[in-house]
């Protein structure tokens, strides 16, 4: 194995949470810092040749390889996992940028409850009204806390959208129910696709309070603190799935990227595959990976940053032996705890009898209510905890990926019938969906497969994972209300989502699970601190969804980077002069 010459920061991961801790350190300190992507390099030239709906759309050109690496998924703990073979309910992407570059730019904040979850139900509704296999956490850190790090967040991706809480004050057109911003957003809200204005409009006459998705993709031209200019949307339709053409969509290749383009202690390796993190007398000496020539290396560094997706955190940290496995049986344990996936549903399918304009859009451009999201509304016709945000977003409908769906008044589901009401009902389909909080559960955990390996000879990462009654009935609710506005838009035919049955990889979800390496007050209990620093290995920080303690409703970027940008400010601002155990 070639051992390289040491550095003093090693990066896991070319994403959103690499290339931020990469940039604050390169630009803040005088360290020398190395970035291991195991995917291909990226920048914004090369998506202007390349919107090929096939080809990023179908064939899901910007995602991990599965031929090389997948997981394995088993409902409960006495069956057997099976490799997933196709992707479905989630996209990891991969290449420098990582899931950052495909991304819809959807960015919410989380809400003051989320943070101190377990203790917010059991004050509101009492111990007793919790899921007896619950695993709920408070985060370790407040709202207040992190709010600065949201503001500098959304600053730094110049997000749109409009402000419904400002310093306290409650303001019409914006998400009400939000918690307290400092600041209003860095650019004002995208332009209202026909669709959303609709949903929108029905919202209102309903009494619900409808607001702008937040964007992280610029409605007008933006120059952020950092000094990087963006353009501003251009609507063509390709985001979600694909790189922006013009970067209006911020990713990390063009908004991080070009803050470390040409610094002398910075290097990026593309092609980096990372099986091992060395671990020595609780230190992180440095990390094994098979380079872009298939040789194997050792990287030596003072500091270890794990910034992979979700899933690969975990992985890593099994596979180096890092921290205690998780063992449901017995509760004890930490790595692989509080596996949880967003519940996102097409809640309602509406056909209408006038055409939408599906073919213009972005990836954010829509409307959305927080009228049932957490405790915004009273749980006493609720048979279940928690809640979420029904919206209707208009991406840019593509053909072939959205082809096809027609009201269930249409029998035929193929021949001449079915293509005529294909292309009749192509413009006229609009989807009312949902966004739900997962709550954590004992049975549902990540570990290492003992039968199934990558193209390595590693052990895959084992997946046990189901929805329970609670998200269940959820999800249920919030259809019924979907079901209500469709109406209210003027829906002709209303399509119900059929209701979660058990965990499902064929139905596109979202890329949205966290745990594996939750935060928490104690090691006993998590494998990272409030600083996301790992609690035996002090100068290994695991960065990332990873260290969510379940999954609030919202999508989970803006978050992971807010708390990227805290940890960061510890690292160089306390760790650096003192290394140890941040308190």
């Amino acid at each position: 194995m070639k051992r390289l010459a040491p550095v003093d920061a090693v990066i896991v991961g070319g994403g959103w949470n690499g290339l931020l801790m990469a940039s604050e350190l390169t630009r803040r300190t005088g360290l020398s810092v190395v970035v291991l992507e195991r995917g291909e390099a990226r920048k914004t030239q090369d998506y202007a040749a390349g919107m090929d709906e096939l080809d990023y759309g179908i064939r899901l050109r910007m995602m991990q390889a599965i031929r090389d690496e997948t997981v394995t998924l088993r409902h409960q703990t006495r069956e057997r996992a099976l490799p997933i073979r196709q992707y479905g309910s989630f996209l990891p992407g991969s290449g420098v940028g990582g899931a950052g570059e495909h991304w819809s730019g959807i960015s919410y904040r989380y809400q003051p409850r989320d943070f101190r979850l377990l203790s917010h139900l059991c004050e509101k509704y009492g111990a007793r009204s919790l899921p007896p296999d619950h695993a709920l956490a408070d985060w370790p850190v407040t709202y207040d806390e992190l709010e600065p790090y949201y503001d500098r967040t959304e600053k730094m991706m110049g997000v749109s959208g409009k402000a419904g809480n400002l310093r306290g004050k409650r303001i019409e057109g914006g998400n009400i129910f939000e918690g307290p911003r400092s600041a209003e957003y860095p650019t004002p809200p995208m332009k209202s696709p026909y669709l959303a204005a609709l949903f929108g409009e029905a919202a209102r006459k309903l009494g619900y309070h409808p607001y702008p998705l937040p964007a992280a993709t610029t409605s007008v031209d933006y120059t952020n603190p950092d000094g990087v200019s963006r353009a501003g949307c251009s609507f063509c339709g390709y985001c979600e799935r694909f790189g922006c053409m013009i970067g209006a969509k911020s990713q990390p290749t063009n908004t991080l990227m070009p803050l470390l383009r040409g610094k002398k202690k910075f290097e990026l390796r593309a092609g980096a595959w990372v099986r091992r993190i060395i671990a020595k007398d609780g230190q992180a000496q440095g990390v094994n990976y098979v380079d872009s020539k298939g040789e194997e290396v050792f990287q030596p560094a003072t500091m270890v940053f794990l910034a992979s997706w979700t899933l690969n955190n975990t992985r890593l940290l099994l596979l180096s032996q890092i921290g205690e496995p998780y063992d449901p049986a017995s509760g004890k344990g930490v790595v692989g705890r509080g596996l949880t996936h967003q519940v996102s549903t097409a809640a309602a399918t509406a056909f209408f009898d006038k055409p939408l304009n599906r073919f213009m859009g972005a990836g954010s451009a829509g409307t959305a209510i927080g009228d049932f999201d957490g405790d915004a509304f009273d749980h006493a016709e609720a048979n279940f905890l928690g809640g979420g945000t029904l919206y209707t977003v208009c991406y840019g409908f593509r053909p072939m990926a959205n082809f096809g769906v027609v009201p269930a008044s249409v029998r035929s589901r193929w021949g001449r019938e079915w293509k005529k009401s294909a292309l009749e009902f192509y413009d006229r389909t609009g989807r009312i969906s949902f966004y739900g909080e997962h709550l954590a559960y004992r049975q549902n955990y990540m570990d290492l497969d003992p039968t199934y390996k990558d193209h390595l000879g590693d052990p895959l990462l084992r997946l046990t994972l189901d929805w329970q009654d609670n998200e269940r009935r959820m999800a249920s609710f919030m259809s019924g209300k979907a079901v209500e506005i469709a109406r209210a838009m003027g829906a002709q035919e209303i399509t119900r989502f059929p209701g979660l049955g058990r965990y499902d990889t064929t139905r596109y979800q979202s890329t949205h699970l966290q745990g594996g390496a939750i935060m928490g007050a104690n090691e006993t209990e998590s494998v990272v601190n409030w600083y996301l620093q790992h609690w035996r290995v002090p100068n290994l920080f695991v960065l990332g969804a990873s260290a969510f303690p379940q999954n609030p409703s919202g999508n989970p970027t803006l978050t992971a980077v807010a708390l990227t940008y805290r940890t960061a400010d510890a690292v160089i601002d306390r760790y650096l002069k003192h290394p140890g155990t941040l308190v």
